[in-house]
C-alpha cells in the first residue's frame, strides 16, 4: 500500500474510525471500535500511527496497513480519555481523562510511564512546543503546567472559578496559549519564558467568541500563509475564525446542524476540518468561509477528527 500524502480520520459515537480522500470525499477504510464511543483521534507525525481514545482505553492503529486490529492498547485509565498527542519525535504518548489524571505513555510498551493528579476531570491537554511541558485543562476551572524534566506541577491558575475549562491551544512558537470554556470564553495569555521551560501567562485578551458552549480552541499552524488565527467550535453550531492582530472576527462558518465539537487546520492554514453532532464533517475554505466538502458516512455523531497534510519535518 502506498502512503497517502494526507491523511484524514474521523470518529465518534457509532463506533468506527473512517479515513478519508480528503479531495474527493470518499471513505476509503473503516475500522470497528466496538468497545466505546471515540473521543479524540491524534495522527503522528510520521503518518505511521493514529491513536483513538475511547473510554477508558487507548487503542494504536497502523495508517498504512490492511489490519484493521490496534497494534498497541494502552489501559491504565479508568474514565474517559479526553486528550491524547504525540511527542514531536513519536517517541511517547500523552493523554488525559475524566479519571483526573495525566498521563505520559512510551509507544513501545502497554503501561503508562508517569501520572499527573488534576484531582478533577481533565478536558484537554496539549503539549508545549519545547516538549518539556504538558499544559491541563479540567473541569473544575483548573489550567496546570506540568515540567516533564521536575515531574512536578510549576504553575497553576484559575481563569474562571468553576468553569469548565473545555480546551486548550499553544501556538507553534510557544507565544501564547489560548483557554476555552463553557460560558463561550477565551482566554489568552502572552507566555514569558524563562531559560528554558515557560514560568509566568501574561493576560493579553479575553474574547468573548460564543453564547454557548466553545467545545474546541485551535491556533493556526506555523505554516498558515497571512494572518494568524484563532478557530473556536461551539454547541451554538458554528465555527468562528478570528484574527490574532486585534482578535476581530474573520468568519463565522455556518452549516453544521448540531454542536461543533473539533476541528484541524491543514498545515498551510487555508483549510479547516470540523466534526459535528450532525453526523458529517466538513472541509472549510479559511478564507471565505465557504464549505468545500462535507463527509457523510457515519450513523451517529462525530465528536472528533484528526489531519496531517504536512511532511515530517513541517510537521515537526
Amino acid at each position: 500500500m502506498t502512503q497517502p500524502s494526507v491523511i484524514m480520520a474521523t470518529a465518534g459515537y457509532d463506533h468506527t474510525i473512517r479515513f478519508w480522500e480528503a479531495k474527493s470525499g470518499l471513505c476509503y477504510r473503516t475500522l470497528q471500535y466496538p468497545d466505546s464511543q471515540v473521543n479524540r483521534l491524534e495522527i503522528t507525525t510520521d503518518k505511521q500511527y493514529l491513536a483513538a481514545a475511547g473510554n477508558p482505553h487507548i487503542r494504536l492503529f497502523e495508517v498504512n496497513s490492511k489490519s484493521n486490529q490496534p497494534v498497541m492498547s494502552y489501559d491504565s485509565h479508568t474514565g474517559n480519555v479526553t486528550a491524547v498527542g504525540f511527542q514531536c519525535d513519536g517517541n511517547w504518548m500523552y493523554s488525559g481523562s475524566e479519571d483526573g489524571t495525566v498521563k505520559i505513555w512510551d509507544l513501545r510498551a502497554p503501561g503508562f510511564q508517569r501520572e499527573y493528579e488534576s484531582r478533577a476531570a481533565v478536558n484537554s491537554v496539549v503539549l508545549h512546543p519545547n516538549q518539556t511541558e504538558l499544559i491541563s485543562g479540567d473541569q473544575n476551572g483548573n489550567i496546570r503546567v506540568w515540567d516533564l524534566t521536575a515531574n512536578s506541577c510549576s504553575c497553576e491558575l484559575v481563569p474562571e472559578v468553576d468553569t469548565a475549562v473545555r480546551s486548550l491551544t499553544v501556538m507553534w512558537d510557544g507565544s501564547l496559549v489560548v483557554a476555552a470554556n463553557n460560558n463561550g470564553t477565551c482566554y489568552v495569555w502572552r507566555l514569558l519564558r524563562g531559560t528554558q521551560t515557560m514560568t509566568n501567562f501574561e493576560p493579553l485578551h479575553k474574547l468573548q467568541a460564543h453564547d454557548g458552549y466553545i467545545l474546541k480552541c485551535l491556533l493556526s499552524p506555523e505554516y498558515a500563509e497571512g494572518n494568524r488565527y484563532l478557530a473556536t467550535t461551539s454547541s451554538d453550531h458554528t465555527v468562528k475564525i478570528w484574527n490574532l492582530d486585534g482578535f476581530t472576527l474573520e468568519n463565522t462558518l455556518v452549516g453544521h446542524q448540531r454542536w461543533v465539537w473539533d476541528c484541524v487546520f491543514s498545515v498551510d492554514g487555508a483549510y479547516l476540518i470540523t466534526a459535528s453532532s450532525d453526523s458529517t464533517a466538513r472541509l472549510w475554505q479559511t478564507g471565505t468561509g465557504e464549505t468545500i466538502r462535507m463527509y457523510q458516512g457515519h450513523h451517529k455523531a462525530i465528536v472528533c477528527c484528526a489531519l496531517n497534510d504536512g511532511s515530517e519535518c513541517t510537521a515537526s
